[in-house]
């Protein structure tokens, strides 16, 4: 089919919960992917951060193969060992001691949510059942995280909300401390906020945030959907933080290298929390996406990306803030390794368009922010495409 076929049939068939951007993507191989039409671009979105490794990662493309012909799904009910093998991995290379596997980063939340209040309550007593998160979230979008999520505009018109959540600004510590009660259960937090516009937190709130909550019998979640797997320059991103040790971490995205699957880790004191019959996902750390999984975390550990992330990502926003400077419409440059924002003084909508344009995909946040996600594979010289296209793309945008 081409394109234009492509883009009517889905138009046609497929609810409208996206503004789809008017390209039909086909085909990808590492930093690139090709549309129906033929056209090539440099992918610097990686479906929000899923492809880290890139698309069609040999590894990853034969271990799907290989396991698909062995055995795709089974019953949680059973043992398996592709699963218990990516618990292992999992929990050998973090802080945690216990897996509980589900298919996206909003059910890793959702778990996340589950696990704090039903340890707590039966730790505290049926009172602790608080969640504090911070303004300009984003936790996911079922009811529960969609409440998480510390963004109004994606709250209008689901109320009523579930109770038990309130909002802190983001990185005040004291803001915390005043906030937390004899109901507060958990504070739940992203150690870089993506979809706000790629705002790290500082080192002094993490490092405080975390003794804090040891001090007051408050459990600390880290939402790691987009910042797991090497992103920051770290395997994890609290690891950037010294002595922050998370009870409960949600990981997704780049997980399965393309496939789908997410997982909710804890330590063995708060994973107590949880006896049969109290959380469930049938698909949820299936053969072939724990395969995929399995795949994808060796190479990323193997190929050493989170180190290559670090030095790609300080060399991507040093060529960026070259950039800046009177009259360059750029605001500001910001970020960990090689999860990127740049802020914008013109439309970043327009920029991004001229952008595809020139052969390259970048995301827009709020119409001023380019979220730039490149694989964890990029090469200087893709970097310094991207900056070539980005800056024309502004400067054009500002004429």
């Amino acid at each position: 089919m081409k394109g234009q076929e492509i883009m009517e049939q889905m138009d046609s068939y497929v609810m409208k919960t996206y503004a789809r951007i008017p390209v039909a993507l086909v085909r990808g191989q590492g930093t690139r992917v090709w549309d129906a039409d033929g056209r090539e671009y440099l992918d610097f979105m990686t479906g929000l951060a899923v492809c880290s490794l890139g698309h069609c990662h040999p590894k990853v493309v034969e271990a799907i193969r290989e396991q698909a012909g062995r055995l795709l799904h089974v019953s949680n009910l059973f043992y398996m060992e592709p699963q218990g093998t990516l618990a292992r991995l999992l929990v050998e290379n973090s802080c945690f001691d216990r897996v509980f596997f589900c298919n996206s980063g909003a059910e890793a939340n959702e778990a996340a949510i589950k696990l704090a209040r039903k340890y707590s309550k039966q730790k505290y007593g049926p009172g602790r059942y608080e969640i504090i998160t911070t303004e300009r979230s984003f936790h996911g979008r079922t009811l529960a995280t969609l409440t998480a999520t510390g963004q109004t505009k994606y709250q209008k018109g689901f109320e009523p909300l579930p109770e038990g959540f309130t909002y802190v600004p983001y990185n005040d510590l004291d803001a915390v401390a005043a906030r937390i009660s004899d109901r507060t259960c958990a504070v739940m937090i992203e150690p870089v906020q993506g979809e706000a516009g790629v705002y790290p937190a500082s080192p002094e709130y993490m490092t405080g945030l975390s003794q804090l909550l040891r001090d007051r019998g408050v459990l600390l979640i880290l939402d790691e959907v987009q910042t797991g797997f090497g992103r920051t320059g770290q395997l994890f991103a609290y690891q950037h933080f010294a002595g922050v040790t998370p009870d409960i971490m949600s990981v997704a995205k780049a997980l399965g290298g393309g496939v789908a699957i997410g997982a909710m880790l804890a330590t063995s004191e708060v994973s107590s929390g949880f006896e049969p019959g109290n959380h469930a996902s049938t698909f949820g750390g299936n053969p072939l996406a724990c395969a995929a999984g399995i795949a994808a975390f060796t190479a990323i550990i193997e190929e050493n990306l989170p180190e290559r992330a670090r030095v790609m990502g300080d060399y991507f926003q040093a060529k960026l803030r070259s950039l800046m400077g009177a009259g360059s419409h750029i605001a500001d440059v910001r970020g960990l390794g090689l999860m990127i924002a740049v802020e914008l003084s013109v439309d970043a909508t327009e920029v991004a368009r001229r952008a595809r344009e020139n052969g390259l995909l970048v995301n827009v946040i709020a119409g001023k922010i380019l979220r730039l996600l490149p694989p964890l594979t990029v090469t200087e010289d893709e970097l310094d495409q991207a900056v070539a296209v980005i800056a024309k793309a502004v400067q054009e945008t500002a004429a």
